[in-house]
Formats: C-alpha cells, sequence, structure tokens
C-alpha cells in the first residue's frame, strides 16, 4: 500500500523566519518600522517645540565616527521655520496628505536649503513607513540626495531604505544598499551585517550569507534568535544540515521551554534524517498540549508512519489531531490512518478509514486498497465494487483491480 509522505517544515520554517533579520528599522538597535515611526514622532514633538527659533539638528553623539562624508553644517532659516513647524504638527496629527503636500513645496522651492529640504524629505517619507513603502523609500532616497542631514540620520535613512527594500521583496537592490551604507560608514553593526546576510539568504548566495551572519552573531551584544534560526536555514539550504542541527541544538538549549527554538530543533534534524530524534520533539510537545498547527501533526504522523512498528503511535496522532479540529480530514490522512489501522491488524477500522479516504482521492488508488482491504476481509461483492470504483478513477495497476473483479 502507498504510503503517506513525509513533508518537511524546513523550508517553510526557514521562509517563516528568514525576515526576522530584516525588521530591525536602525542600525544601533532592533526596531520595527513601527517601532521607528513612533520614535520618529517622538523627534517630530522635540524639535516641533524648537521650531519657534530654528529646528536644528540636536547635539547627540556620534554613531559613525569613522564615516568619511563631511557632515553638513545646516540649519533652519527663519523664512521657513513656519512651514517645517506646520509640516512637524501635521505628521504629529497624522495628517500625512499634509505632511506631503508641505515636503513637495519645500523640496520644490529653489530658495529653500538642503537641510530645510532632508528634513521634510525625511519626515516625509517617515509618515508612509507601512502606508505606502515605495512613497517612503522614494522620499527617504530625496533626504539623503539632498544632502543636509547629519550623518546620524544621513545614514539612519540610508539603513532603512535598504530594510524597507527587503521587506518589499527587493533583495538585491536591499543588498546594494546596506553594502552602500556600511562602506560608506565604515562600520560593521550587528544589525546591518544581519540585514546583509538575508538579502545574500534570499539572492540563495548561502556561503556569503553564511559568512555575514556568523560576524552578525559574533557581534551581537546578546544572542539573536532570528538570526541563528536564518544562518540554520542557509547550512539547509547549503546541504550542511549537521551544522543547522548543531545551531538548533544550542538554541534548544538555550530555552527548553520555547516552543518555536524545539520546532526549528525538530526541523533541522528531520533536514538531516534524524527522524527518531525529531519525532521525540514533536511527541513532547504534543503530550504538553503545545502541538498546534496542523503541519506539525501531519509531520509527526508521517515520521510514525514511515518509522515501522509505530503505527498505534500514529493512530493516535491522527486521531488526536482531527479531534481536535488541527488536522484537516482529507483523503492523505484517512489513507494514512487506514494504513496504521491496517498494519496495526485491525482490518475493520482501516476499512472504514478507507471509505472516507477514497471518494475525495485524486485517483482511485485508495479505491484499490479499500478494494484489496474488503478481499482479504471475505467480503467479496464490496471489495468488486470498490475494484470498479478504482478504474473509474484510474490506478496505476489496473490488473490489480480487474483480478479482484473477476476480469483479465
Amino acid at each position: 500500500m502507498p504510503q503517506p509522505q513525509t513533508r518537511l517544515l524546513v523550508a517553510a520554517l526557514f521562509a517563516a523566519v528568514s525576515l526576522c533579520g530584516v525588521a530591525n528599522a536602525g542600525p544601533q538597535a532592533p526596531r520595527s518600522p513601527e517601532d521607528l515611526r513612533a520614535e520618529k514622532e517622538r523627534e517630530a514633538r522635540k524639535e516641533s517645540e524648537s521650531t519657534e527659533k530654528a529646528p536644528e539638528q540636536a547635539e547627540v553623539a556620534a554613531r559613525y565616527p569613522q564615516a568619511d562624508r563631511v557632515e553638513p553644517a545646516g540649519k533652519a532659516t527663519p523664512k521657513r521655520v513656519p512651514k517645517l513647524k506646520e509640516q512637524f504638527d501635521a505628521f504629529n496629527a497624522k495628517a500625512t496628505a499634509t505632511v506631503l503636500m508641505l515636503a513637495d513645496e519645500l523640496m520644490a522651492d529653489p530658495e529653500t536649503n538642503p537641510y530645510e529640504k532632508s528634513v521634510s524629505a525625511r519626515l516625509a517619507g517617515a509618515s508612509q513607513l507601512n502606508v505606502d513603502n515605495a512613497k517612503a523609500m522614494a522620499y527617504l532616497q530625496k533626504a539623503i540626495e539632498f544632502n543636509g542631514l547629519n550623518n546620524n540620520e544621513h545614514f539612519e535613512a540610508m539603513f532603512l531604505i535598504a530594510q524597507l527594500q527587503a521587506q518589499e521583496k527587493q533583495y538585491a537592490q536591499s543588498l546594494a544598499t546596506v553594502d552602500q551604507f556600511l562602506t560608506q560608514t565604515k562600520s560593521r553593526t550587528p544589525e546591518a551585517l544581519a540585514l546583509k546576510g538575508n538579502a545574500l539568504y534570499r539572492l540563495k548566495r548561502y556561503p556569503e550569507a553564511v559568512e555575514a551572519l556568523k560576524q552578525a552573531l559574533a557581534d551581537a551584544p546578546q544572542p539573536r534568535a532570528d538570526w541563528t534560526q536564518l544562518l540554520m536555514g542557509a547550512y539547509a539550504e547549503m546541504g550542511q544540515p549537521e551544522e543547522a542541527s548543531k545551531l538548533a541544538e544550542q538554541l534548544g538549549a538555550g530555552d527548553p521551554g520555547d516552543k518555536q527554538a524545539q520546532l526549528n530543533l525538530a526541523a533541522t534534524y528531520m533536514q538531516s534524517g534524524q527522524d527518531d530524534k525529531a519525532a521525540a520533539i514533536l511527541e513532547k510537545l504534543r503530550s504538553s498540549g503545545q502541538l498546534t498547527e496542523e503541519q506539525d501533526y501531519r509531520n509527526l504522523f508521517a515520521m510514525y508512519s514511515n518509522a515501522g512498528g509505530k503505527d498505534k503511535e500514529a493512530i493516535a496522532v491522527i486521531n488526536e489531531g482531527m479531534s481536535k479540529g488541527i488536522l484537516k480530514p482529507d483523503h492523505q490522512v484517512y489513507t494514512a490512518l487506514a494504513q496504521a489501522y491496517w498494519f496495526s491488524d485491525q482490518a475493520a477500522p482501516a476499512i472504514e478509514a478507507f471509505k472516507k479516504a477514497a471518494p475525495i482521492a485524486p485517483n482511485g488508488e485508495a479505491y484499490l486498497n479499500l478494494a484489496r482491504a474488503l478481499s482479504n476481509a471475505g467480503r467479496t461483492a464490496e471489495a468488486r465494487e470498490a475494484a470498479k470504483q478504482a478504474l473509474a478513477k484510474g490506478v496505476k495497476k489496473p490488473e490489480d483491480a480487474k483480478r479482484i473483479i473477476g476480469t483479465k
């Protein structure tokens, strides 16, 4: 009888976690675009309070002291302060249409200086984060091109563009931008290296991704599970599941109560052919009520089905998954359940499961298995009818069905 296929969750798992390294909006700390927007709002409120004098750039520590860029000494002119303050107020009020209108006016005004244009464009870009990322990137690029910001804000805008490009799946562009950031700042921040590793991973340049991610993890002030997961994915894609397993074991050992870390470890064991270890992890999660995804149940019962001698365990997993509404009762599930019953010498429930699988299966193989089971049970008339259904839906070996029917 055909055995159910084992569906590895590694590819889906790594695809899900590979963007974790992208969502860090800032070269100093992991910040999402939403976090950045909130920070920009706080900055805007502070800056708007001082615009009656001039919205000058605050004196802050240089984040990129090795950068070659000569920091401009621009400031807002008294003539432009009211317009900038109006834009800040609109930003705080989330009146994005007004923010963009004022930005376009200031950028188009030939009398507006580079600092004023850059500040206005940066604010417009911040207003569009996760609203219209294409616009956000366009305004942030303008802020860079006007060349009026201090180094902190200039390079922050550049790094944010790289992140947004990755978020929008523009991986080649993201890689080019983050490389520009690293070159011009002469810095090797862990966040930038992780973003570079993510872009390289997406571009299937796995050895380079490994190099960048290993350096990011080595330089990070504290362990980063999301970057480690991305590195695991790169190793897996390179055909080095043993390296991925080592990393997964480190994550799993570091926090045994972390469900995702345990699932990652199970995935890498499956990728490296260590199904027994993977099944043990998934079984532990199931017994503690933490197995909540359909694919996890499918992986577990498939491993039991393929292991030999684990049919009762497969039956328990399938029935529990269906009873909880987690496992959808499709033809693959019913076929696996029927096989597990059959190989554990439980003919009656095996026949019932085959009866459920056969009508919804895409071909006649389930009907043929049902016919064989019925024939072995001495239920000849039912077996012949099932064999006819098998022929009608199509099977690989029609002679087997014809033999049960009694024809050549």
